[in-house]
C-alpha cells in the first residue's frame, strides 16, 4: 500500500514538474497564440497617422517590432536554406537571419500594404502534431482573399515560419530562388544578392 502511494506521488511530482516548467503560451491553441499579434498588426496597418509613404519607415518599423512577437525569422530562414543552414556557421547564420528579415519586412509587409484591413475573419485552424495552420480571410478590391499562417510548436508556444498569400508560400517561393543561386554563386554569392535586393528596396523607398 505504501510503495503505490508512494508511486502515484512520484508520478504526480512528475506532472506537475512538466506542467510548470511549459511556457505560458504552449498553452494557448495556434488561433489563440496568433490572433493578438495579427490584431495589432491590422490596428497598425489602419492607423491614420501611419498612412502614405512618408510614414513608410515608422510604420514597417513599428509592424516588424509587433510581428515578432509571432513570427520565428529564424526557422524562416532555416527552412529557405534547406542542407545549407547546416554548413554554416553561427555568425553567418545571424547575418544571413538579419538580411532575411530585412527582405521578408519588404516582401510581407509590401504585400499586406495592399489590403484594406477593415476586419479579418479566422475562418480555419488545422493543427497535427507540432505543426499547425491558422486561416485568415482580408479584403482586397473588395474580394476576400485568404491568408495562411503556418506555425510551429517551440519552448516560446506556437510560432509562425511561414505565411501563404493568394497561394504563393513565401518560404517555398525564396526557396526555389534561392536554390539555383546557391549552386552558381555559393552561400557568399546569395548574401550578397540579399544585400544589393535590400539596397534596391531601401532606394526605391527613399526615391518614393
Amino acid at each position: 500500500m505504501k510503495a503505490t502511494k508512494l508511486t502515484c506521488m512520484f508520478v504526480w511530482l512528475i506532472f506537475c514538474s512538466v506542467v510548470l516548467t511549459l511556457p505560458v503560451s504552449a498553452a494557448k491553441g495556434p488561433t489563440e497564440t496568433i490572433k493578438p499579434v495579427l490584431e495589432d498588426l491590422t490596428k497598425l496597418l489602419n492607423n491614420p497617422a501611419l498612412q502614405g509613404d512618408a510614414s513608410r519607415n515608422e510604420r514597417r518599423q513599428k509592424i516588424m517590432s509587433t510581428i515578432k512577437v509571432g513570427f520565428d525569422f529564424q526557422e524562416m530562414c532555416k527552412r529557405v536554406l534547406g542542407r545549407t543552414w547546416l554548413e554554416i556557421d553561427q555568425g553567418e547564420k545571424e547575418h544571413f537571419t538579419e538580411l532575411m528579415t530585412k527582405l521578408l519586412e519588404n516582401a510581407y509587409i509590401g504585400k499586406l500594404e495592399d489590403y484594406h484591413y477593415k476586419s479579418m475573419e479566422y475562418v480555419e485552424e488545422k493543427v497535427q502534431d507540432d505543426r499547425a495552420q491558422v486561416t485568415t480571410l482580408v479584403e482586397k478590391n473588395d474580394v476576400k482573399l485568404p491568408v495562411h499562417y503556418i506555425l510551429q510548436l517551440t519552448p516560446r508556444g506556437w510560432m509562425v515560419y511561414d505565411i501563404n498569400i493568394e497561394g504563393v508560400s513565401l518560404v517555398r517561393n525564396y526557396m526555389e530562388q534561392f536554390r539555383s543561386i546557391l549552386r552558381t554563386d555559393n552561400f557568399k554569392g546569395l548574401v550578397r544578392i540579399i544585400e544589393e535586393k535590400n539596397k534596391t528596396f531601401e532606394k526605391t523607398s527613399k526615391d518614393s
